[in-house]
């Protein structure tokens, strides 16, 4: 037996890893550049770990030479716990696993040092001084005179690290879309003041890597010790790296060329944040001897879920021509569940959900963070624990929500001037600020309202909606808050105000209608304001307390672009409607002729599709916020894939494929009111059975069925026909199967 084959048996009677042709041909290859193309669930790692093992222990390579670079610490702390699992004998502070990053900082601070020159990072965590979100806040804040919302903050921190990782010129800035105002003049004011003492530079993440690429190509020196220090480098998600990462890696391998690069054009989905996926179909451009390989062969999922998955990314045009294939059995086929109004997904999901006994193998994922809020609302008031994946408190201190909050506010008490000077121009009062300075100068034992209408200056249109806003406020006193919520939105012309500012500011409407829909969805069901502020506080206390569910016995929640390397038994893609995946920019983009936005959607879908081991349901529906939505083109490209000879069926129809699940069925006999439920009353329930009704409190009805006690949320199941009277026949036919 030859050493090649003694290296792969060795590590097969040790770990019990068998590598395939492509994967040993892979570790085999240990001299000049490769592309390795590894579909999901392809073994990546388990490659890429048993290259660096034959390097070290076959090739003879001293572990020290071997830099593995990774796209996140988490991955580099994974893939240096895995090497130790593999190769015990060497040391794991041996062989250099790191973010490109934390390369680039150690670049960075030998260049510095040279020129004698002190830096300061602004971003992580830091103990005061400057602060990258602050100095852009108070920037923006300049130069529009109006406080900066954390969705600008986000799009304006996307634009700068955008240009920076394209390494884009000053004249090419202009040409990325931003709906910032003055965006141009923040980034360059950004700049100044980072860069205003030469002798002591503050740097963000981003400048790390220009700045490596900008010593390398100016100090030769710094460049050769580099160069000298490792004779092999591997890159991880190399879809995901930047133009100017590439760039500080091409210069790194140049005197050697050995470079091992793991990646898959399909899974490329950060081209927002400056991924360049081109780079890789043009790789033999940069890297001319090049050997590209491609790992086909899927290991996670089901047959079911890999032939989709396969036929569905071949609607991209601009990728490496590959056939994803398995060796597993068939599970499930993939489900499509379609839904008359988008309240019935959350309510659906977790029934769903209360059925499965390891909460840990089920993950609901999504584009948008928001579309977390009505579940783990629903989720909460069933008592399911669940975990976020990247968690985005945002929606919380969103304007919208401190908005409703303060008009809730101004029915308790309606002399204060700090509360209605928040929401004042959301009421049509068109007051100047001088009419808003006399306001404060009045006595304060009076209303706002009344103080306003002793102003002198006043229209006569002002005094009319002042008047109308004070009669809706008295109306809103002592109201539930679903009410107030729509009195605010139609009374008080919230609606229409938010209509018009979207116009001018060019906010989301979709996105701004949809906080105020979950707003409302949060506070059915409660009698009080105070309750509804409570259940905002609680849901957003929920949230963050998430994080230590990871690794319990809790559901994850996730984007879609956070689930990027994780698996589960079963997946639930939600929300998959057009405007959502694809977005109205990808759709108005490719009707304009660019491809490349709807390829990367194509790519996003498809790695939500590939996270499932053995079940995928696609859900849908056809209303939101009370207007009709139209299903995902790719929800619909899916269903062709399973079944292209069948014709959609009309809504409520049961299909006859399995793929394609129909909305619950209505049933006639359901108990549909609370009072023709008592305690002691023999029921059955859709899915667990039959029942007796232990107690009724609140909102929660407690049924102690054949083998398990639920606690249950009596409205849900009222709405969506789950219970019905136990007639004594269908109790002694029960009690007969027992037998």
């Amino acid at each position: 037996m030859n050493t090649v084959e003694s290296f792969f048996n060795r590590k097969k009677q040790q770990l019990g890893v068998q590598l395939n042709d492509v994967q040993k041909e892979a570790v085999l290859h240990t001299r000049g550049p490769l592309l390795l193309l590894a579909s999901p669930g392809s073994g990546k790692t388990t490659t890429t770990i048993m290259r660096i093992g034959y390097l070290i222990q076959e090739i003879g390579v001293e572990p020290s030479r071997i830099k593995a670079v990774t796209f996140s610490r988490a991955s580099a702390a994974d893939m240096k716990e895995r090497f130790a699992r593999f190769f015990p004998e060497v040391s794991t502070s041996s062989v250099d696993f790191s973010t490109i990053h934390s390369l680039a900082f150690q670049v960075v601070r030998d260049y510095f040092y040279k020129q004698k020159v002190s830096y300061q990072l602004i971003e992580g965590s830091l103990d005061g001084g400057p602060n990258k979100k602050l100095l852009l806040r108070k920037i923006f804040k300049a130069m529009n005179d109006e406080n900066i919302t954390e969705e600008q903050l986000e799009e304006l921190t996307t634009y700068i690290s955008y240009i920076k990782n394209k390494l884009l010129p000053r004249n090419e800035w202009k040409k990325i879309d931003c709906d910032i105002p003055f965006v141009e003049g923040i980034f360059e004011e950004y700049e100044k003041m980072k860069n205003a003492n030469p002798s002591h530079l503050l740097l963000d993440y981003d400048d790390m890597l220009t700045i490596a690429n900008d010593a390398f190509n100016k100090d030769k020196l710094i460049l050769q010790k580099y160069q000298n220090r490792y004779d092999y480098v591997l890159t991880d998600e190399s879809q995901d790296t930047s133009l100017v990462q590439h760039k500080i890696i091409e210069k790194l391998v140049k005197p050697h060329q050995n470079l091992f690069v793991v990646a898959d054009d399909d899974q490329s989905i950060y081209s927002w944040r400056g991924a360049e996926p081109t780079y890789l179909l043009d790789f033999k451009k940069h890297y001319h001897n090049a050997v590209i390989l491609k790992m086909e062969q899927n290991y996670r999922s089901s047959k079911d879920i890999v032939d989709v998955a396969n036929r569905f990314i071949k609607r991209n045009k601009d990728r490496y021509d590959k056939n994803m294939f398995t060796e597993n059995l068939g599970a499930m086929p993939i489900e499509i569940t379609q839904f008359e109004d988008y309240r019935n997904q959350a309510k659906y999901l977790v029934q769903e959900i209360d059925l499965v006994e390891k909460k840990k193998d089920v993950a609901v994922l999504y584009r948008n963070n928001s579309s977390s809020i009505m579940l783990i609302n629903e989720l909460d008031r069933h008592q399911i624990p669940f975990f976020i994946k990247d968690s985005d408190n945002r929606f919380f201190s969103h304007w919208v929500v401190k908005d409703i909050l303060n008009f809730m506010r101004m029915t308790y008490t309606d002399k204060r001037v700090d509360i209605f000077q928040q929401i004042y121009t959301k009421c049509g009062f068109y007051l100047s600020r001088e009419q808003l300075f006399e306001l404060a100068k009045k006595k304060l034992t009076e209303s706002i309202f009344e103080r306003l209408l002793q102003h002198k200056s006043l229209k006569e249109y002002q005094m009319k909606q002042i008047k109308a806003c004070e009669k809706t406020f008295q109306e809103m006193k002592g109201v539930k808050p679903l009410k107030a919520i729509k009195l605010i939105r139609n009374q008080l012309g919230y609606d229409q105000t938010l209509k018009d500012m979207s116009k001018k500011l060019g906010f989301n409407t979709d996105y701004i209608f949809g906080v105020l829909q979950t707003l409302e969805e949060i506070a059915d069901s409660l009698d009080t304001m105070e309750e509804f502020a409570k259940r905002l506080k609680h849901l957003e206390d929920l949230m963050k307390a998430s994080k230590f569910n990871k690794n319990k016995d809790a559901i994850t929640l996730s984007t879609f672009h956070s689930s990027k390397g994780l698996e589960f038994k079963k997946v639930y893609m939600i929300d998959l409607i057009e405007g959502v995946i694809p977005s109205h920019n990808e759709i108005t983009k490719y009707k304009d002729g660019e491809r490349d936005f709807m390829e990367e959607a194509v790519r996003l879908f498809y790695v939500g599709m590939t996270r499932a081991e053995q079940e995928l349901e696609l859900l849908t529906y056809k209303k939101q916020n009370g207007k009709e939505v139209a299903q995902s083109r790719f929800v619909a490209n899916v269903k062709n894939i399973i079944s292209p000879s069948v014709k959609v069926q009309p809504t409520g129809t049961k299909k006859k494929l399995k793929a394609e699940k129909a909305n619950v069925p209505y049933n006639q006999g359901a108990i549909r009111k609370a009072e023709d439920i008592q305690v002691g009353m023999t029921i059955k329930h859709r899915v667990f059975g039959q029942g007796t009704v232990v107690s009724i409190a609140g909102e929660k009805i407690e049924i102690q069925f054949q083998k398990v006690r639920k606690a249950l949320l009596l409205e849900t199941c009222l709405e969506m026909g789950l219970l019905e009277p136990a007639n004594e026949v269908s109790v002694h036919q029960e009690r007969e199967k027992e037998r």
